[in-house]
């Protein structure tokens, strides 16, 4: 019998739901980026029409971020997460009843409500993740659950190219796919879910395990002023800027590969199975290297920087894609890319569970993804507006900015949180 089996393993079939939870949220966020060549013909829409209904989602990811975090905390994983996700269910189905007189109006409206409801999906993730593993194991069980992100983003080409015409017909289908999926995750998550102290499948030698290396914490809700006043929640949101960069792969690349070099939606499957085929790679690999780093003696401030360090410097070619006429060689750089930024997201989110008690670890990364959320409107405001008046040009600085950013960012992280002391559960530096 091995160590696991003595310990018991229920927490991977947690794991294994939040897995399946990411995997349905990023297949639902995603659709749209595959089919916006197909939408874009026949709604009509230019380049900034099509970033006001990004922009849509990502105003209400950000409120959400903001709220569905605080609101998570306060009603606990369970509940959090069914909100989360019944929220983003119904309105991923309502794209499906826009209709052309209205379609900007629509989708905007129906991408709203969606990014609201999806805000809470890594809040609580990432809370359960906390709950659920000792630090040692939570960058590499965040990078299993944060690999299907990539999942759900391979899943939708795949899905789209299958049930959906050149001309647009059946584009609505796919929308609809998420409910069924989403009301079985519910029924799993309501049957499975309890905290480990309380749960009759977990054993007293996995609770130990997973308690080996976090403190007792009290009952005592934290008050969001009192977390949002921590230098260490704004190192953390500062790190979540670059969600602007994936969100940039995620819902635009498809327009990319469509302006570039005539990928459509009967053939873009494959680039994109590639792109987030690495990208799962690298959620995992990431996730995977810390715990090893740490297994090795190294401090969690040393094991998660020098990952990170790794994370930017693997990503730094991607700033080439757009002056390269080859499309494979733009779908490898590309992929390396969504690799590094999977990777550098692991260990991200890992440093909110690594220095916050358990307890602010929802609120902490709501506030990192409000800011990941506002760097996106940003970014899709600028690109819209470019494209639309110096042609591809747009994509030049957009792939420049998205492989640069990382080493910066970094850099301004290490000034803000030096030495990432772990906080108690009053938010006072835990001496050792």
């Amino acid at each position: 019998m091995n160590e696991t089996q003595k310990i018991g393993n229920y927490r991977y079939r947690i794991l294994a739901l939040l897995m399946f939870a990411t995997t349905i949220n990023y297949f639902d966020r995603s659709i749209i980026g595959v089919l916006a060549p197909t939408l874009e013909k026949l709604f009509g829409w230019t380049n900034s029409d099509y970033s006001y209904i990004m922009i849509s989602f990502k105003v209400a990811y950000a409120l959400g971020m903001l709220s569905m975090g605080g609101l998570i905390d306060r009603l606990g994983t369970k509940k959090g997460y069914i909100l989360s996700i019944g929220l983003w269910s119904f309105f991923g189905m309502l794209h499906a009843l826009v209709r052309p007189g209205w379609s900007i109006i629509g989708f905007a409206a129906a991408r709203f409500g969606l990014g609201f409801g999806e805000s809470g999906n890594f809040p609580a993730a990432i809370k359960t993740t906390a709950e659920w593993f000792p630090k040692k194991d939570r960058a590499f069980a965040t990078g299993l659950f944060n690999a299907a992100t990539s999942v759900g983003a391979i899943a939708a080409p795949f899905v789209v190219g299958w049930i959906v015409h050149e001309d647009g017909k059946n584009w609505q289908i796919p929308f609809l796919i998420t409910g069924a999926l989403s009301a079985f995750w519910v029924f799993l998550w309501f049957r499975m879910y309890k905290k480990p102290e309380v749960h009759p499948k977990v054993t007293k030698e996995e609770l130990a395990y997973i308690n080996s290396d976090s403190e007792v914490e009290n009952e005592d809700k934290l008050p969001w002023k009192a977390v949002a006043a921590k230098r260490q929640t704004w190192a953390f949101a500062l790190a979540k800027v670059t969600d602007a960069v994936w969100w940039f792969y995620l819902f635009w690349g498809a327009k990319f590969l469509a302006d570039t070099f005539g990928v459509n939606i009967h053939n873009i499957a494959l680039p994109f199975f590639v792109i987030y085929i690495m990208a799962d790679g690298g959620s995992i690999l990431g996730g995977y290297l810390s715990g090893v780093f740490i297994k090795k003696g190294w401090t969690i401030n040393k094991a998660r920087k020098i990952t990170l360090l790794i994370c930017a410097l693997i990503i730094l070619p991607v700033a080439f894609v757009a002056i390269t006429d080859n499309e494979w060689l733009a779908v490898f750089l590309i992929g390396l890319g969504a690799a590094g930024h999977q990777a550098w997201s692991a260990n991200i989110f890992t440093l909110a569970s690594d220095v916050f008690p358990k307890k602010a670890t929802a609120s902490v990364v709501g506030i990192g993804g409000m800011i990941g959320a506002v760097a996106g409107i940003v970014a899709d405001a600028l690109l819209g507006s470019v494209l639309d008046t110096a042609g591809n040009t747009g994509y030049f600085w957009a792939f420049l900015v998205a492989g640069s950013c990382y080493l910066i960012i970094l850099g301004l992280v290490h000034l803000l949180m030096p030495k990432m002391t772990s906080l108690d559960e009053n938010l006072n530096l835990i001496k050792n």
